[in-house]
């Protein structure tokens, strides 16, 4: 049976992650895995740390897109794929990649999921997950100090300079391709939980 792939897309710091992981979870972990389009930014070891620091990593030619449809691709198929797995303390891939069996549902999530059409036309159910500016600067503040050990000054003039202004141009405007927009993130359980009986109702049709 071919994989159902759920996209959740949406601007940094929305929710993606926490709305991808419950509806994983819901679905449970031997029906569904989890793909992360970050591990696909391009591999820029040739620049310097310096340089590293001032690329745009909001724009869409940030990502190894060929890399990441290739993947969705053999997943479809039933293929076992190599996840690349990058380093954001660095911004550098890793040597070391992660193992992803295809299963029942794969639930993909990235700021920029829906702007390659090649993307969208292999997702079954694409879902835009919405949140106010200012609560999605707060998140990426944390979560850009706690877990990836950047200052607060760097973190600021990077929202400022590249995230703000490519969330305008590039991720907003995809919210016109989502089957489903779905506010408040991870907070919003009725709407996660509507995702997970959707999906295993087409499960259990596809089976039939």
């Amino acid at each position: 049976m071919k994989p159902f792939l759920i996209g959740i897309a949406g601007g940094s710091g929305s929710g993606k992650s926490t709305v991808a992981q419950r509806i994983a979870t819901g679905l449970g972990a031997a029906c569904a895995v989890t793909l992360d389009m970050d591990g696909y930014y391009r591999n820029l070891t040739h620049l310097s740390p310096e340089e590293r620091r001032h690329v745009n990593w909001d724009h869409p030619n940030a990502f190894d897109l060929d890399l990441f449809v290739s993947h969705l691709s053999e997943l479809t198929a039933g293929r076992r794929i190599e996840r690349p797995v990058y380093n954001f303390a660095a911004h550098a891939r890793r040597d070391a990649t992660v193992s992803v069996a295809p299963t029942d549902v794969i639930v993909v999530e990235g700021i920029l999921l829906f702007v390659d059409p090649r993307v969208r036309d292999l997702l079954d159910l694409k879902v835009f997950v919405d949140a106010d500016s200012d609560i999605r600067l707060v998140r990426r503040i944390r979560r850009d100090m706690q877990q990836r050990g950047r200052p607060i000054d760097e973190i600021l003039e990077q929202y400022l300079s590249t995230v703000r202004p490519m969330h305008l141009e590039f991720v907003e405007p995809t919210k016109r391709y989502a089957d489903m927009i779905l506010p408040r993130g991870g907070h919003n359980a009725v709407a996660i939980e509507m995702i997970v009986a959707k999906v295993r109702d087409r499960l259990t049709e596809q089976a039939s």
